[in-house]
Formats: C-alpha cells, structure tokens, sequence
C-alpha cells in the first residue's frame, strides 16, 4: 500500500501587494507524480532551490497543491478536517534542531506532541520513554536539551515525531548541522526505526553516502523529479548528476576515473567493501604499489608568525553549577599565509576558539598574540584587531542586513573610516572575488542560500583582513554550492596570501584544500600536523568521533584483502594512480 502519493502536484509560492493582487509568482513544484509505499526508506536529492523542502512541506499539510493532489494514506491534504489525522500519521525532522525543541527537560519535549494529540497521561509516559529508548536517550531524559550536543538534540526531536507513533517520518537534511560522529548516531536511527519498526522514512539530504543507504533514491531538478531508482542505478549517472550540481560517492568517483582510464570495473558501485571486492578481483600485475613520500604542500617558506595562543583556557558560567571548560590549555602558532583546517566533534571547542582570535571572547586565562601583540594588553585597540582578523559565521546569511549586496559588502569598510572612492574599490574588488559583482544592486534577501553566503564572505573581505576564518561556511549547501564557495576561498587565498582558517565537519572539504589540520577534543588540541600526517592516524580521528573520507576506509579494506595503496590515501585522484599502478 502506498502510504503517500502525488498526482501532477504543482505549488507556486506568490507574492502580493496591499489589494492581494498577485506581483510576483515562483513556481517551485511541476506535475510532480510519486508513490511512497508503506515501510520503505526513500531518498530525495536536488541542488538547493530544485523544490526538495516545498515536496516535503507537502506530505504532512504543511503546505497544500496550488494544482494537483496529494494523498497520505489515502486522505486528501486538502481536506482541512483531516488536517489531523495527516500529521499523525506524517511526522516532520527539520534541518535545526533548536527549532523544533521547546521544553527545558528533554521529556517534557518529547511529551509535546502526543499531549496536544490528546493522548492519555498513561500512556503518553509509555511512548515517551519507549521513544527516547529507541533512539539511545534514555538516560538523558532528565536532562536540559541546551546542554546536549548537536546529534543528541537531533535525535531528541526525532523521538519527539516518534512519540506522535506516525507511519512515516520525514526527515529534511536532519544531519546538515551534525559532525560526522552525530550525523553518523542518526542514520543509525533511521535504519533502525525503518528497519525494525517499520516506519516509512523519507530523508532529504545532500550527504551521497546516506542516500547510497536508502532503499529508493529520487532526484529533482526545477521543481520536476528526473531520477527514481535504487541507488546503484541513480550513482551510476554520474555525468547527468554533475549536470544538476550534485555529486557521487567517492568510490562511485573512483570507479568512473579508473575505466576512464581503460580498466574494466563496474561504476554501479556505492560502498567500499563492494569496492574492494571489485579490485580484488581484477588482474593485478603486483599488490603494492610505489609509494614516494609526498612533500606537504605549498608551505616551506611560511615563517611569519601571525597568530599565537599561549596557554589560553576559556570557561562557560564561571562561578555557577554549569561551569564548563570549553577550551582547555591551549598553545599554538599559524604562520602568515597558511590554510589550516580545524575539525572536531560537536562542543570540542573549535567554535569558541576562534572567537578569542578576534577578541569576541577574553580568555579566562592564558594569551592571544595577534602580529606579535597582546590583543588584550592597554596599547591595543580591540578595533583594530577586529579589522585584521575577520571571521565568517556558520550561516553567514543571518548577517545580512542592508538594502543591497553593494550596501552590505560597504559597512565594514565605511566603520574602517575609509574614503567613498576606497570603499567603492574595495566593494568592487570583494564582490568581483566572490563572484558577485551582477548582484551588487539587488537586496540581499532576494538570492539564494549560496549567494547569500558569499555576499556575507564578501563584507569580511571588503576590510582586508590578514586572516579569514572561516565557520562552517559551506554547511547545508548542495554539493556544486559547497565546491563554488570553497573553490572561491582558496583562489582568493591564492592570489592574495592572506591566512585562512576553515571550520568543517566535512572530511573531504579538510583535506581537499587545507594545508595543515588542528583536531580539537574536549577543548584541548588533540594534534596539530600536517593533513597528511593528521589523515594517516585514521584510528585515532575514529577514536575521538570523528570520521575520514570513504576512500580513506577503502584503501583500508584493499589492505586487508592483501592490496597496498598507502595508507595517506584521502582523495580519489591519488587512490586512482596507486591503483592504476598496480595494473
């Protein structure tokens, strides 16, 4: 039985003035035909703005078809006195958490919905603790959700839907927020919840390597599904995937790059153990390959120190009984012109570290030396420091706030006290490094998430800093987003020397551009080397929750199987050579 099912839904978001006459019309949706059967786990991937969340807002009532139906176990969306009957049995996981909790104990929140559904007392004490034991917060039902970390406060709002006992759950990009240990803890839940209890799952993600986990995979583009298969055969498009920005797994990539190259192996290939199994059994002239020990990239001659920490420790709630320790003795110099990496698991303390380099935060003790100086010391205006080291926020969007991108871009350096010629040069030279620059005269909150996040960058770089930081700048970005605004940081890194520090949960954006990485744990620096040296210590990344590339894990797999490719194997181009090697 189909459990949901569309027919030639269409959805138009409108605009309209004082008189409700309509000024401006997006269409979001186009004669969108699916079926969801009862029980299975479907995936949904798109570019941002192809019509995912708007499909999504459909299947619970959220939103209702300008043209078309849908139907949830056969009750017409449309029906406002069903409206109940839906949402029982549809429940929705938003991408933030945060938005979706609203008590200050973490039962009471899961409590939430079944008491507004009317349920009994009795038996809304049963589906709380029997929610919170399926998805491992249990013994954290007592606790204030504020105080739980990114995963566990997903997982919270997942048992939140669960206690409502719905058939389906859907789930829009529930891991975009999530470090690889808490993105890993709810596709766990997923599966379990889909697998032994039955429950519809469909999960909207920008993450390859979930959706390679679903039963069912559908891609849309402009409002329309292009693609619905099993995920074999969707991955296996690789080029019409790219078409639409998205991307493929890394061993799917491999596969492509090696019969490119003459070498006859399947490209309808998602996992690395069937990965593995598929060069084993090709024919191997040898099963190591030559190895020359690589040199670190592009850093020798970068000798001028520019930031310092010596010894800085910083505590939450000093005095009270929510002291907490967020970064704990911490000393270490980046030199001018670097790009490094920073990555942890969610409240390591990589967040709360970069805030003292531009003096957001003082440290309870230790020092921050920025060019030499105390930035706290009397002689140093923390102003000045503030235009030398400019830091970009995770959801850099929410500090928009003028007219245009032009106005935007100008405010940093209209408070540096610069002439108008100078800040309309540096507004120019910033939007033109982004990309920008047709965009100039437009507000701000007419663009898209990823334009957004580079007229924010663009306002940093408008004040010239001598070194960017970067928080999370590519989080919630489809694949093609993620690559443009990365792609951009490290031409502008290139062209102008400037010491850039980047934030990521991702693994692959890690290793892809920075030079050297700091892993931060429990607020103390867990190693600080080069990416190669850092990647090669896979044991000790997975040991402290953190994840490593799926081509990481692969060679992995070939050296148990008795195939030797290194193990500082992190990017497909050099698992294709070595392998190409061995042939």
């Amino acid at each position: 039985m189909d459990i949901i099912r569309t027919e030639n839904l269409c959805y138009d978001y409108v605009t309209t003035d004082d008189d409700g006459n309509v000024t401006e019309k997006n269409t979001a949706l186009i004669n969108v035909n699916l079926t969801v059967p009862e029980g299975q786990f479907l995936a949904v991937l798109g570019h941002n703005g192809c019509g995912k969340s708007t499909l999504a807002k459909h299947f619970n009532a959220i939103l209702t078809p300008t043209s078309g139906k849908v139907f949830v176990d056969g009750i017409d969306t449309a029906d406002e006195d069903r409206i109940f009957d839906i949402r029982r049995t549809v429940g929705m996981v938003f991408q933030n958490p945060d938005n979706q909790l609203v008590a200050t104990i973490v039962e009471e929140d899961v409590a939430f919905a079944p008491e507004n559904l009317g349920v009994p007392p009795k038996e809304i004490r049963e589906r709380v603790d029997d929610a919170l034991k399926q998805v491992d917060m249990y013994e954290f039902r007592e606790h204030a959700p504020h105080q739980l970390s990114g995963g566990q406060k997903q997982r919270v709002a997942i048992a939140g839907i669960i206690a409502m006992q719905p058939r389906c759950i859907v789930m829009d990009e529930p891991t975009a927020m999530l470090d690889p240990k808490g993105r890993k803890e709810v596709m766990r839940t997923i599966k379990q919840l889909n697998k032994e209890h039955g429950i519809t799952v469909i999960l909207i993600t920008h993450y390859m390597e979930e959706a390679a986990q679903a039963d069912r995979v559908v891609v849309m583009d402009k409002g329309a599904i292009i693609m619905d298969d099993e995920p074999h055969k969707v991955f296996a498009r690789e080029k019409e995937l790219r078409a639409v920005g998205l991307d493929v797994p890394q061993v799917t990539e491999l596969c492509f790059m090696l019969r490119e190259k003459g070498v006859d192996i399947s490209t309808e290939i998602i996992f690395e153990d069937e990965c593995a199994k598929a060069i084993s059994e090709l024919p191997l002239k040898k099963k190591t390959a030559d190895i020359t020990e690589e040199k670190p990239r592009d850093f020798a001659d970068k000798t001028e120190e520019t930031v310092r920490l010596e010894n800085v420790t910083y505590k939450y709630s000093v005095g009270t009984p929510f002291e907490k320790t967020a970064v704990d003795d911490v000393s270490l110099s980046i030199n001018q012109g670097e790009f490094i990496g920073i990555i942890g698991h969610t409240g390591s303390g990589k967040s709360t570290l970069i805030q003292h380099l531009n003096g957001l935060i003082k440290p309870t003790s230790g020092t921050v030396f920025i060019d030499g100086e105390d930035i706290h010391s009397k002689n140093v205006k923390i102003r000045d420091v503030r235009f030398k080291v400019g830091i970009v926020f995770q959801y850099s969007e929410h500090q928009l706030f003028e007219e245009t991108v032009a106005k935007d871009i100008a405010y940093g350096p209209k408070n540096m006290g610069l002439s108008d010629e100078e800040i309309k040069v540096r507004v120019e030279e910033a939007a033109e490094s982004m990309g920008i620059t047709h965009l100039l005269e437009k507000s701000p909150f007419e663009l898209s998430g990823g334009q957004q996040r580079r007229v924010a960058l663009a306002g940093v770089l408008a004040m010239n800093p001598e070194t960017l930081i970067l928080d999370e700048p590519a989080a919630g970005l489809d694949p093609k987003g993620r690559n443009k605004i990365l792609g951009l940081i490290k031409d502008y890194r290139e062209k102008s020397g400037k010491t850039i520090i980047l934030i990521s949960h991702s693994m692959e954006d890690i290793v892809k551009f920075a030079e050297k990485v700091l892993v931060m744990n429990k607020g103390k620096v867990f190693c600080f080397d080069y990416t190669d040296n850092v990647f090669k210590n896979t044991e000790n990344l997975v040991s402290i929750g953190l994840d490593v590339p799926q081509i990481t894990r692969l060679s992995h797999r070939l050296k148990e199987s008795g195939i030797e490719i290194g193990n500082d194997i992190y990017t497909t181009e050099r698992a294709a050579d070595r392998l190409f090697s061995l042939l």
